[in-house]
């Protein structure tokens, strides 16, 4: 939806089911309209569309993508942003570390990039920027030597130069603007604002500069310029308080360094605060959010690094004396607390205080998708809860 004649504000649809197009469209047709009817009955209401790799090969498919742009035309809905992350299924089976797969040193990645900016590019209306956001190159754990996470970097590198200059053509030829936004996660190749700055200062910007000044015929400032346009940065609200960065110096290192913020999704993790007394209870309320389809890394500031243990299981073999913990779940962002645990929901409200000084993007997208995990006295249906969320984000904005 468009808010305060700047934001677009939605959530996104990963919470849904969507191994191919059938199941996609009918959940975005069962909940979607429902959802507009409470939060933006009198205005279009903005989508955060994910589509899998199968769902958008198959909305490719005969008049499948005209139809479904009338449809969105008719429910006066529209499209401004795309989750690009994960590739395959993502619900009712296990995910865990193969949500990066493929990664960006393939050409399974660049392909499925490419044809969602394409799709992105039809349905997107006019005079409105769009933006696609995507893994972080890769997980760092499938790289064991500096060599390879070397050529890694390097590979992914020259991929997204493909796309810059996909977003540069798209541009001249229908004058909508798109943007890939890398979004950095916990364990990612990417993880936080010092390693997107090295990714674009020692990669990106070397490597694309020299392909663009011999493709396009441009001079290097020019290049740098347009990289710079067309990757920017997800910044993802859990995955940088799981880094323990405070939002005013993330984007000022960003602003710094001319890289945009093309997307916030607006997310909470977990907070577990230790107070010697009831350790007991709050392990035992950690131990629910134990499941097997996510990876939820737990990451605790030492002082002198972030320690990042790579999943749930991991940090519960251990139980050692903590002060605080960060764990890596997607939770309600209208709670503060779960129990004996808490949320980083103090870390959205920062980051909204921020936005009235300075608004560095307009596209802000909820990611909530752990539901199971709440007391039965919060649970609502799926819709009622996405509405929930969304007002509590309107209310605080």
């Amino acid at each position: 939806m468009f808010i305060d004649q700047y934001y677009h504000l939605t959530y996104c649809t990963n919470i849904h089911p969507g191994e191919n197009w059938k199941v996609t469209f009918e959940n975005i047709e069962k909940f979607v309209p429902i959802i507009k009817e409470q939060v933006s009955k009198e205005s279009p209401f903005g989508l955060g569309l994910r589509l899998s790799n199968t769902a958008s090969e198959e909305l490719g498919m005969g008049n499948n993508l005209k139809e479904f742009k009338t449809w969105l035309a008719a429910n006066d809905i529209y499209v401004f942003t795309m989750n690009g992350f994960p590739y395959g299924n993502f619900h009712n089976e296990k995910v865990k570390d193969m949500v990066h797969a493929p990664d960006w040193t393939t050409r399974e990645r660049v392909g499925y990039t490419k044809r969602l900016f394409d799709q992105l590019a039809y349905l997107i209306p006019e005079g409105i920027m769009g933006g696609i956001s995507t893994n972080p190159i890769s997980y760092k754990y499938w790289y064991d030597s500096k060599e390879k996470t070397d050529d890694a970097f390097t590979k992914g590198a020259e991929h997204m130069t493909e796309i810059v200059l996909q977003l540069h053509e798209i541009e001249n030829s229908t004058g909508k603007y798109l943007h890939l936004d890398i979004e950095p996660e916990p364990d990612g190749m990417i993880e936080n604002s010092d390693e997107v700055v090295s990714f674009y200062a020692d990669y990106l910007l070397p490597i694309a500069k020299k392909v663009l000044m011999k493709t396009l015929d441009c001079n290097e400032a020019k290049a740098e310029e347009l990289v710079l346009r067309y990757i920017t940065v997800c910044y993802d609200i859990c995955h940088f308080s799981l880094a323990f960065e405070e939002p005013e110096d993330t984007f000022r290192k960003f602003r710094e360094s001319g890289i945009i913020i093309g997307k916030i999704q607006v997310s909470a993790a977990l907070k577990i605060l230790f107070d010697g007394k009831n350790d007991k209870k709050i392990w035992e309320s950690l131990i629910r959010f134990n499941e097997p389809t996510y990876l939820h890394q737990v990451t605790q500031n030492t002082g002198s690094q972030i320690k990042t243990y790579w999943d749930l299981p991991a940090l519960l073999e251990e139980k050692k004396n903590f002060t605080e913990l960060r764990a890596h779940f997607h939770v309600p962002l209208f709670l503060d607390r779960f129990d004996e645990l808490h949320s980083t929901q103090d870390h959205i409200l920062k980051v909204l205080d921020y936005l009235k000084k300075d608004k560095v993007s307009n596209h802000l997208e909820i990611e909530t998708y752990t539901w199971d995990v709440l007391p039965k006295s919060l649970k609502l249906e799926l819709s009622d809860s996405i509405i929930r969320e969304i007002n509590w984000l309107k209310n605080n904005l």
